[in-house]
């Protein structure tokens, strides 16, 4: 009998170095959304995880990388989502699944997560640097969930003008609906929002030549 395969194990000094960097992320990230991002140090988010300052620098850049990584992580979430959808499935139902993937944080039962999730959602929002990082990530999110939907469909990505429409169009119905999350101050579920949104943009992504 052929030996069964196995998972790929992960050392022990790995799995420290990612519950550091977890920690640090939630602490920065929390921090920063309760006091604004100019008003928080280093020294004080290095506190709040008990690190030490030369440990926030071993993994983190700046107070922005912390945001730029959640957003990194964000967008391979996402990717993976559409990736595993079935290869039958209209296009906008998948899309609308991966989109969906952020979202489901802002839905969660426990009062607190919830409140969490809100407040990292307006710290991006309503910060320029960070806005803008968000923007740029998402951009970098329109070419993979392009490339994606191309190999799904059996589409040049190069050639046929679909995949990246169809790509931008979902992240923006994504960005909008968490805009409107973030102004009603989570009085709105993010999915029924976004159900809304693909109501409207659904009809145009199913609508080309498969």
């Amino acid at each position: 009998m052929a030996a069964m395969p196995t998972e790929p194990t992960v050392s022990l000094a790995e799995r420290k170095r990612l519950l550091v960097a977890t920690e640090l992320s939630e602490a920065a990230l929390q921090l920063l959304a309760l006091k604004g991002f100019d008003a928080v140090t280093v020294d004080e988010i290095a506190a709040a995880a008990g690190v030490s300052k030369r440990t926030f620098f071993r993994y983190f850049a700046s107070k922005e990388d912390v945001v730029v990584r959640f957003l990194a992580g964000m967008g391979a979430d996402i990717h993976a989502e559409l990736s595993g959808r079935p290869a039958a499935e209209p296009p906008s139902r998948s899309l609308r699944h991966a989109v969906a993937v952020p979202l489901l944080a802002c839905t969660d039962a426990h009062p607190d997560h919830a409140d969490r999730a809100l407040r990292v959602v307006r710290l991006i929002l309503g910060t320029p640097a960070l806005l803008a990082r968000f923007l740029e990530r998402q951009s970098a999110w329109q070419e993979t969930l392009a490339a994606e939907l191309a190999r799904r469909e059996g589409l040049d990505p190069a050639a046929d003008l679909y995949p990246r429409l169809a790509a931008g169009t979902a992240l923006v119905a994504f960005r909008t609906v968490l805009q409107r999350w973030s102004e009603s101050g989570a009085a709105q579920d993010p999915l029924a929002l976004l159900d809304r949104a693909f109501a409207v943009v659904g009809p145009a992504l199913d609508a080309h030549d498969r």
